[in-house]
């Protein structure tokens, strides 16, 4: 693993160095304006009542600490799938992927790098949006140590399952912006991070069980907000549909390096 410790490492002397303050400030607030808008629109709008439809659907009747967990839940993923999924478009546009491409590295481990540094990075980010939340009286419980390490380790692989495909479509389209969105607003409205999916049109919820991070929601759901503990059907779910994400993309890596490559010239 020797490519990733020494991506990971260049990822964070590089960050040190040069850190996106203005990138970490806007993921930040979308994760503070939700859990804001959650509180006064509860406090506001609800009359701190939740309706025991929420409730069912939801399996809880914390509302703040729902939201809160999807909001943090969706800033680890919105982050953990940039850093990687950009990752080979970054070398693209520095003009370093035709050196990448030939040397002796493997994409697995260099992609894994990538999410070993987004894994770290984040969980700060996310440690500040919880401080947030605590100034809401927001205390998000977990049913076990081990279950809350599993869920995460589970929502981890179905954000590097994402990253691997969506690195490819970024590289053969030969842009970010337009592609990330659509991904970022696609998991946002099918996943289930700030509403119950079962408020979703049926068609909605087939939708987004094509999608690995749904259903390690499932799982961050039954351990953080649920009570119920760690579902292991939906946990063997999402680790299956990851795992396919990542076959899917790099058995697909070298025929989009080819047309990235073509593109450039």
């Amino acid at each position: 693993m020797a490519v990733a410790w020494a991506t990971l490492r260049r990822s964070w002397l590089v960050t040190r160095r040069a850190y996106p303050w203005s990138y970490f400030i806007s993921t930040l607030l979308l994760g503070v304006f939700t859990i804001g808008l959650g509180y006064l629109g509860l406090r506001a709008i609800a009359g701190d009542q939740v309706s025991a439809e929420f409730t069912g659907m939801a399996g809880t009747g914390d509302y703040l600490g729902y939201i809160a967990v999807g909001a943090a839940a969706y800033m680890f993923v919105v982050h953990g799938i940039l850093w990687a999924g950009k990752a080979m478009l970054q070398e693209q546009r520095e003009g370093t992927m035709g050196a990448l491409i030939v040397a002796p590295a493997r994409r697995l481990p260099y992609l894994l790098g990538f999410s070993a540094f987004a894994a770290t990075a984040v969980a700060i980010e996310v440690a500040v949006l919880l401080g947030f939340a605590a100034l809401f009286g927001v205390r998000p419980a977990t049913t076990g140590a081990v279950d809350a390490v599993l869920a995460v380790v589970g929502l981890a692989l179905a954000v590097f399952g994402m990253s691997v495909v969506l690195s490819n479509v970024m590289i053969v389209a030969g842009e970010a912006h337009i592609t990330q969105n659509t991904v970022f607003y696609s998991i946002a409205l099918l996943s289930g991070f700030t509403f119950p999916r079962d408020y979703l049109p049926e068609v909605f919820q087939w939708l987004g069980e094509l999608v690995p991070v749904t259903a390690a929601m499932d799982v961050i759901r039954g351990v953080f907000t649920g009570g119920t503990g760690l579902p292991l059907d939906r946990l063997g779910v999402a680790v299956l549909i990851s795992l396919l994400y990542v076959a899917a993309g790099l058995l697909s890596m070298p025929w989009a390096e080819r047309r990235a490559m073509e593109r450039s010239y």
